[in-house]
């Protein structure tokens, strides 16, 4: 299945869309997209594993591979490390961002296979499909759900599906 994440903000889950947040900078071709630039890549972006915070809920009911968040998770954001875009261990020597975070964005946070095959220098990383802030401001490039419907679609999910941010 192929989740489709509109630019005005709607996500379509089979029959049903719901709302979501996209980056502060809208949306841009991913050969376009450079790190911190805050857009969302347009693309079919495969999802290839969750993530989720065991002590803020347990893991997501979903076929997909999960992987537990420890405290020392980081994602290395660094464009000229060679962990770019990659999973590190924390404190990492190069720019990371933080995956144990004291808000609730990361607690299921759905990693995108956006510029990872593999990656690009300075073409973008960290594009996840994680949980909204209220209000669902914008993101720093992600997609972003209600906790609820991301769980939804992660039910729905099965290995081999995508995610697709298109221009609407």
């Amino acid at each position: 299945m192929i989740f489709t994440a509109f630019s005005d903000g709607l996500l379509a889950m089979g029959a049903r869309e719901v709302r979501c947040a996209l980056g502060q900078a809208g949306v841009i071709p991913a050969s376009l997209k450079r790190e911190g630039d805050g857009a969302t890549p347009l693309g079919v972006w495969p999802i290839r594993r969750v993530l989720y915070r065991a002590d803020r809920g347990g893991p997501p009911a979903t076929r997909l591979p999960l992987q537990e968040i420890r405290e020392h998770d980081g994602w290395c954001d660094a464009p000229t490390d060679p962990a770019y875009n990659r999973p590190v261990t924390l404190p990492y020597p190069a720019s990371a961002e933080t995956l144990w975070r004291e808000d609730e964005l990361y607690d299921i946070c759905v990693v995108l296979g956006h510029n990872d095959d593999p990656p690009v220098p300075d073409l973008g990383s960290a594009i996840f499909l994680h949980c909204a802030k209220p209000g669902y401001p914008p993101t720093q490039g992600c997609v972003a759900l209600a906790r609820q419907d991301l769980e939804g679609l992660l039910a729905m999910a099965e290995p081999g599906d995508a995610l697709m941010v298109v221009q609407r």
